[in-house]
Parts: structure tokens; C-alpha cells; sequence
């Protein structure tokens, strides 16, 4: 008795380590699949991609030229998910943007180079929008958010000696739409500048505002 009593203990311990080992192997299973699924699930909400286009902007202020003038962008952006509708668009751009000092630059800063007429004016950013989508349909996306801008360059030929009229930095904020074409993105945004980018003392203000029209690639 106590030998077959021996071997039953040993049997059924047998088959709870089997069952042990079953279980283990599905939990395995279970989280490797749960893995593989929700990695899918992210990447299919994350995309890179590349963009550029056209910059139809102006300096606001009462010593340059009320006209709009064109340049363009150039760079990079990602498309980061945050669920069915809603996503974060960084992106790093090049921006060229195009003005114009008028006839009153002069009396107004009186250290001005001497020119006659008009002054073209070309400004260089390395610019870093950080947009807010929100999708409305698998077609249409509207966009916000703000615009942080780093002057990398700039004409020297306003102000005598070279000094620098613009400051180094300039903040904005941006909206609009775009259209999703399987993976083409068709942009089209307006941003207005919300800080003085002059970097000269005096009285007046500058800021920047324009549109920029996008041609993109997502991957």
C-alpha cells in the first residue's frame, strides 16, 4: 500500500509539472504576442518623413515694406500616434524668409547704410515647429502649435559696420491644415511671430508673419 500509495504521490507530480510547464509556455506565448502586437500598433503610429515648399512672409513694421515676399523650407519631420485621432508632428526646417526695408529706414535709424529706394533683406532660420494633429478623417488633418526659430544667418548691409539688426531668436505660433494622400502630405499653414526679433534699441517692433504651402513624404 504505502509503495502504490509512493507511486500515485510521484505520478500525479509528474502531471502538475507538465501542467506547470504548459501554463508556463502559454503565458510565454501570450506576452510574446502581446509584444509583438502592441510594437505593430506603434509603428504603425509612428512615421518619418521629409518636406519642402514655399515661404510667402514679411516683417511687420513701420520701416519695412507691407508686402509679402517669397522664400522657401526645406527639412525633416516625424508623425508620432497618440491614438485614433490625435498626433505630435516635430519637425527641424530650414526657412528662408525674404523682406524689404523701405525709404523711411533710414531717417528712422540714422547709423542706416545709405540706400535709395528699397533694401532687400534676407533672413535664415533654423526653425522647430512642434504641431498638434488632430484628424478629422483619414483625408484631413488640422494642425497647431508653437514655432521656435534660431537665426543662422542674416544681411549685415542695414546697419553700418555690419552690426546685427535681427536678434538670434524668434518665436511663433502656427496653424493650419493638411491633406493625406496615402503618404503624401499636402501643407498649408499661417504663423504669426509673437516676440520682437529687432535687436537694435529704439522704439518699434518687429515680428514675422507669413503662410508656408508644404509638399511632404511620409515613410
Amino acid at each position: 500500500m504505502k509503495g502504490l500509495f509512493k507511486n500515485k504521490i510521484s505520478f500525479n507530480g509528474i502531471i502538475l509539472d507538465k501542467i506547470a510547464k504548459t501554463m508556463f509556455m502559454k503565458t510565454k506565448l501570450i506576452f510574446i504576442l502581446a509584444f509583438v502586437f502592441f510594437s505593430q500598433s506603434a509603428m504603425a503610429q509612428f512615421h518619418i518623413g521629409v518636406k519642402g515648399g514655399a515661404n510667402i512672409t514679411k516683417v511687420d513694421g513701420k520701416s519695412f515694406s507691407d508686402e509679402f515676399r517669397y522664400g522657401y523650407h526645406l527639412g525633416g519631420f516625424a508623425e508620432i500616434g497618440l491614438g485614433k485621432r490625435l498626433a505630435i508632428q516635430p519637425e527641424v526646417l530650414f526657412n528662408q524668409f525674404n523682406t524689404r526695408a523701405d525709404s523711411s529706414f533710414k531717417s528712422v535709424y540714422q547709423n542706416a547704410v545709405d540706400f535709395s529706394g528699397y533694401q532687400n533683406v534676407q533672413l535664415n532660420y533654423l526653425t522647430i515647429p512642434i504641431m498638434v494633429n488632430y484628424k478629422l478623417g483619414s483625408l484631413l488633418t488640422l494642425q497647431a502649435g508653437p514655432q521656435f526659430g534660431i537665426l543662422i544667418a542674416q544681411d549685415k548691409n542695414l546697419i553700418q559696420n555690419g552690426k546685427e539688426a535681427f536678434s538670434k531668436g524668434a518665436f511663433s505660433m502656427a496653424g493650419g491644415a493638411q491633406i493625406n494622400l496615402s503618404k503624401l502630405r499636402l501643407t498649408g499653414r499661417y504663423f504669426v511671430g509673437l516676440n520682437d526679433i529687432s535687436d537694435l534699441d529704439n522704439q518699434e517692433k518687429w515680428t514675422n508673419q507669413g503662410f508656408q504651402l508644404s509638399l511632404g513624404l511620409a515613410f
